[in-house]
């Protein structure tokens, strides 16, 4: 006997394969037989999210209304816990000059620490651990990946548990330089009033359709870092720190 423990994901955008993380994702709560999972394409459904306890979210240019941005922090504010994953952070807008990320969701991006700003060629990088001895990322060691190196502008005080350094030119962006050497945060916990965000900028995944209309037809189908056994390790321990599970690592 139990109390069921109520889950919000919000999983929809541009330029991801969103059918796929969607489905992983909803098989990895299912893992928990306490678990009760409610789904959106966008924040809309705020009775959902106030209905629940947890927020798990995976998106790309998904852009909250001011209401719908108050209220994300408010919940958050209020003791929930937030699960946010890759693009969640992402607002994008594409012009001949480049891709740029309008600064236009300054609630949301308060609320979770970080807004994104550009990424370099996906290629192969190691993600290092800040924080070795945190439970969240105990036991792991630094890892190569191939996925997006999210570079963000971050907000508030946050607790980088996973980094990655990256000096050099982010082609296709419009804020393309970045040539002062730094850590850029991989995985890291943003404490808000009561509740927390838990923020992962791994996991990009497409597949052939899922980047028009910059294209019609991407060759080939990217799995980046769900293909490697760490991110599964990290997707696990993500969804038992937000279901405020005694053991996470």
């Amino acid at each position: 006997m139990g109390i069921p423990i109520r889950v919000h994901l919000v999983c929809g955008g541009r330029f991801h394969d969103f059918d796929y993380a969607r489905l992983e994702l909803l098989n990895l709560l299912a893992s928990d037989d306490r678990i009760r999972t409610t789904v959106s394409n966008d924040y809309r459904d705020l009775g959902a999210l106030n209905a629940s306890t947890c927020l798990i979210t995976y998106t790309c240019d998904v852009r909250p209304t001011q209401a719908e941005q108050a209220a994300l922090a408010e919940w958050v504010n209020a003791g929930g816990r937030w699960f946010a994953l890759h693009g969640t952070n992402s607002v994008l807008d594409l012009t001949p000059d480049g891709v740029v990320a309008p600064r236009v969701i300054p609630k949301l991006a308060e609320t979770l620490g970080s807004q994104f700003v550009a990424h370099p060629p996906i290629a192969p990088y190691e993600v290092q651990v800040t924080q070795p001895d945190h439970p969240l990322v105990s036991g792991l060691a630094a890892f190569e990946t191939s996925d997006e190196l999210y570079l963000s502008e971050m907000h508030g005080e946050i607790q980088m548990l996973l980094h990655a350094e990256f000096v050099g030119e982010a082609k296709g962006f419009v804020e393309s330089s970045w040539f002062e050497p730094s850590r850029h945060a991989v995985m890291y916990l943003h404490p808000v009033g009561a509740g927390e965000v838990l923020y992962l900028t791994l996991g990009h995944c497409r597949g052939h359709y899922d980047m028009v209309p910059v294209v019609d037809y991407w060759p080939t189908v990217d799995r980046g870092s769900w293909d490697s056994e760490t991110y599964r390790i990290l997707l696990r321990r993500g969804v038992r720190w937000m279901t405020g599970s005694e053991e996470i690592g």
